[in-house]
This record gives structure tokens, C-alpha cells and sequence, in this order.
């Protein structure tokens, strides 16, 4: 597998959305913090279908039975009812990021929608309205996640509403509508650089998350997969889906020929060089996101190969020998002449014995010391049964 380091553009976050630039990243973001962000969706939506449908008592006692009452009740249930139908979505689709965002901008909507019809019904309170506007704003913001300019919109939008609300209904005098007007716009603006501090923070956690997944993973040298990884985790994946679908399952240990000599003779900078070049041309020559290129130790390099049988390694492992001795590395002004062996171990699990693939690596290992001995710059391969 080609490496990936991870690169600024891919955890630099634009200013104004607090998005990542790049959008795979965004998604990967996104779907890491699912669990997180429906979990507080459903507090957050209880709370808020509780408080509607308390509320709905309170205008029974205050307002009294009359019309305009029922219109009251009839707007807060309907709220509560599409929060209660948004939690069964939630509860339906769990793993789903877009079913996610539309459940928070439908109550986002409803709850600022049913809250201004309420305001509307009750024109002689709205400095009293003003204040639970503010509470509103606030949970629109920060309280219901959702993408930043998705809240600041509804906010700013039902701010809007509100005010000319007061103004057309409420026959308030101009300096309360005025001082209303200016709670609601600070009110926004702290919504917004609280909402935008917890999204750049959040972002911020997972790009070092990232950066150190990728640390753990990979060869600081050259990018290569470590051999932790590889014991840990790459070997035995690969291994159960080739058995799982019968697949061939190719490995091809590569050795640097006299290393040594080239740290001796160019130095460890020389060296180094060395192997990113010989790294590069591991990687350029096999295929993304398919094949793993794994550093095994030293100067000695492991390749995976899935859905490859013995004849595709053999190829590509005699590939990769001609590429490395007619391209030598250039290092100070100097060119680096190298080759290197390889050993090639294949298993076909359609056909093979159980235990055919205990011992790839170290078949692989021994197909290279036998190449090493014929005299190095070669390959030596075997169908493992």
C-alpha cells in the first residue's frame, strides 16, 4: 500500500464553516464521531420534547380554554411530535451521517418555527419572549450538533423573524425593540465563536489522532507500514480473506545487496537514501490501496500481495529488480549503484493444506537467503502446499 502522510491540506480547517478543507477528512471526522453526536442529539431532543410538552400545560393555566389556547398546545405538540419522530430516525438509521444531519436541521427548523408561531399567539409578551429567545439561540448553536453554517443560518433567520415579529405585533417602543434587537444579535454572536471554538477544538483532537495513527503505523524513514503493524493487524487480515474467498495470497521478502558497503562508503545519509529511493519504487510499482509495503527491519522489505498467485509475484518481483539496478540513486552529487534479492512465496487457498500459510514469511525469508547464496541481484520463488 502506497504511503500516505498526512499531509497540512488534509487537516488544515476553513475559518468560517470550521469544516476540514478536505472533505474525505471531513467525512472521516464525521463518521468517527457519530456515536458521540447522536448520543447527544437524543438527550438534547428529549430535553427539548419535555420542555415543549410542559410548556403546553403551563398555556392551559396561564392562557385559559379558548382558541388561540389550543393553537398554543397544538403548535408545542407538534414540535415534541417531530422531535419524538426524529429520535425513531435516529434509532432506525445509527450508522447514517446524512440521516444524522437532517434530523438536527429538522428540529432545528421545527423547534425555531414553533417557538415564533408561539411568540406570534402571544404578542403582549415579547420581552419576556426575548429572553427565551435567547435560550433558542443558544441551543441552536451549541446545543444540537449540526454543521456550523446550518445553525447560524437558522439562528440568524429566526432572529430576523423574531425581531420584526416585535416590531409588527408587539407595538413595543423603539428603544426596547432596539435593545431586544441587540440582546438577540450578541446573543448570536457568542453563539457562533462558542460553536465555531467547539468545532476547530474538535478538529484539532482528531488531526493529532490522525497524525499520531499514522506515526504508529508507519516507517518514519520511508513511509513503509512497521513491522508492528504487520504482526498486529495486516498479515492476519489479509490472510483470513484470502481464506475466507479462496483467494492466492503472494509475499516477497526484498534484501538491499551489500548495504553495508553503502553506509560505509556514502555514510548513513548515503544509506538512508538508499532505502527511501528503494521504498518509492516498492511503492510506485504496486498497486493502492491493494498491495501493503511493509519495512521489516533494516535494509529487508516485505511485500503483501492479495489476489496475487505465484506467477504475478515472480513478475513483479523480477520488475522491481530490473527497475532498482538500472536506476542508481543520486546522493551528493554521486550516484549509488545498488540491487537487491528476492524471495517469493505463494499460497492458493483453494487448493492448499490447512496450515500451507503458518509459515509465509519465513518460506519468503529462506527463498531470499537462497537467492543471496546463487550470487544476490536475483529472485527465488516457491508455490507453498
Amino acid at each position: 500500500m502506497q504511503y500516505h502522510p498526512v499531509p497540512s491540506r488534509t487537516i488544515k480547517v476553513a475559518a468560517l464553516r470550521c469544516e476540514f478543507c478536505d472533505s474525505t477528512t471531513e467525512n472521516a471526522f464525521l463518521r468517527h464521531q457519530l456515536a458521540m453526536t447522536q448520543a447527544q442529539l437524543r438527550v438534547t431532543f428529549l430535553f427539548c420534547a419535555l420542555f415543549y410538552l410542559c410548556f403546553a400545560l403551563s398555556d392551559l393555566l396561564w392562557v385559559g380554554y379558548q382558541m388561540k389556547t389550543w393553537l398554543l398546545v397544538g403548535a408545542r405538540l407538534a414540535v415534541a411530535a417531530t422531535v419524538l419522530a426524529c429520535l425513531a430516525l435516529l434509532k432506525r438509521r445509527p450508522d447514517s451521517i446524512p440521516a444524522t444531519r437532517l434530523v438536527a436541521n429538522i428540529v432545528e427548523v421545527t423547534g425555531a418555527a414553533g417557538f415564533l408561531l408561539i411568540a406570534a399567539l402571544r404578542p403582549t409578551e415579547f420581552s419576556l419572549h426575548a429572553i427565551s429567545m435567547s435560550i433558542v439561540v443558544i441551543v441552536l448553536y451549541i446545543y444540537i450538533p449540526n454543521r456550523l453554517l446550518y445553525a447560524a443560518t437558522t439562528a440568524a433567520l429566526a432572529t430576523a423573524i423574531f425581531v420584526a415579529l416585535a416590531w409588527w405585533l408587539g407595538h413595543l417602543p423603539n428603544i426596547e425593540l432596539a435593545t431586544i434587537a441587540a440582546l438577540l444579535a450578541l446573543t448570536n454572536l457568542f453563539g457562533y465563536v462558542a460553536a465555531r471554538r467547539y468545532q476547530i477544538l474538535w478538529r484539532e483532537e482528531y488531526s493529532a489522532q490522525m497524525v499520531l495513527k499514522n506515526l504508529s503505523l508507519r516507517d518514519p524513514l520511508t513511509g513503509c507500514y512497521n513491522r508492528r503493524h504487520l504482526h498486529e493487524r495486516l498479515l492476519e487480515t489479509e490472510i483470513s480473506r484470502a481464506q475466507r474467498y479462496r483467494l492466492s495470497l503472494t509475499v516477497i521478502m526484498c534484501d538491499l545487496d551489500h548495504f553495508k558497503a553503502v553506509n560505509d562508503t556514502y555514510g548513513h545519509n548515503g544509506g538512508d537514501a538508499v532505502l527511501q529511493h528503494f521504498a518509492a519504487l516498492l511503492q510506485s510499482m504496486t498497486r493502492e490501496s491493494v498491495d501493503s509495503v511493509v519495512r521489516y527491519g533494516g535494509e529487508e522489505f516485505l511485500l503483501i500481495l492479495p489476489e496475487t498467485d505465484l506467477g504475478g509475484g515472480t513478475l513483479l518481483a523480477e520488475r522491481l529488480r530490473q527497475g532498482l539496478a538500472a536506476a542508481p540513486v543520486e546522493h551528493d552529487g554521486r550516484c549509488i549503484a545498488i540491487t537487491a534479492s528476492f524471495g517469493v512465496a505463494s499460497v492458493d487457498f483453494a487448493t492448499s493444506t490447512h496450515d500451507a500459510h503458518v509459515n509465509m514469511i519465513a518460506a519468503a525469508d529462506n527463498l531470499l537467503y537462497a537467492a543471496k547464496n546463487s550470487g544476490r541481484n536475483r529472485v527465488c520463488a516457491q508455490q507453498l502446499v
